[in-house]
């Protein structure tokens, strides 16, 4: 374990994903701690995430990406402005099978996110540095995913391209967007939408799935 990572964190994300009814492999777990000390290392230079303080980034980001892992299934995933790697790092640690590609239309989060796939060996993560509108991938996701990072009406009008009839939207949101929500635009459809409760974390957590209307 590197010196960044204690074993207070070893413990809370043991525990954490636990109540969140994640099974970690000790691989996968090893893995977590592993990105999670490269996230503190580079975040001092980087400026990867606001959260400075390396106690709460065990629930901010491990855990509160761990809470969405029920909703995903195997298959082809984008993360969209995934910025430090949240929650594409962990989908990529939890979900070995699936090709997950993590874009970021900032160079330095991309260099970081391509240090995290190299040091964890993660063989099934694509990075790329693209602004979304411009990236034209070969076939569409059968996922895509967001955390905190748009409004609901541009996450969906910037990602249309990247989908098709099949493909589920997610959001990652904290309060309950229902003034989002009204503007979703024509095409697009609220499917499901969940409370979710992530160990340590204050404040609430939403996930809402969104589909493309025919």
């Amino acid at each position: 374990m590197s010196s960044l990572v204690t074993s207070q964190h070893a413990e809370e994300l043991s525990t954490g994903a636990r109540q969140l009814g994640v099974t970690l492999t000790e691989a996968q777990h090893a893995q977590l701690l592993g990105y999670l000390a490269l996230l503190i290392k580079w975040n001092k230079a980087y400026n990867l995430t606001a959260v400075r303080d390396p106690d709460e980034m065990v629930s901010r980001h491990l855990l509160d990406s761990l809470s969405v892992m029920s909703f995903v299934e195997n298959g082809r995933w984008l993360d969209v402005g995934s910025g430090g790697g949240m929650p594409g790092i962990p989908l990529a640690i939890l979900f070995p099978d699936s090709q997950v590609t993590c874009l970021d239309s900032n160079g330095k989060k991309t260099r970081f996110l391509t240090q995290v796939k190299l040091e964890l060996k993660l063989d099934n993560l694509q990075v790329i540095h693209s602004r979304v509108e411009a990236f034209q991938p070969a076939q569409p996701f059968n996922g895509i995913i967001s955390r905190a990072f748009s409004s609901m009406e541009n996450f969906s009008n910037w990602t249309r391209h990247l989908g098709d009839a099949d493909t589920r939207w997610l959001a990652m949101k904290g309060v309950h967007p229902a003034d989002e929500l009204v503007a979703l635009p024509a095409d697009f459809h609220l499917d499901s939408e969940h409370a979710l409760a992530v160990p340590g974390c204050q404040g609430q957590r939403h996930l809402l799935i969104l589909r493309r209307t025919a």
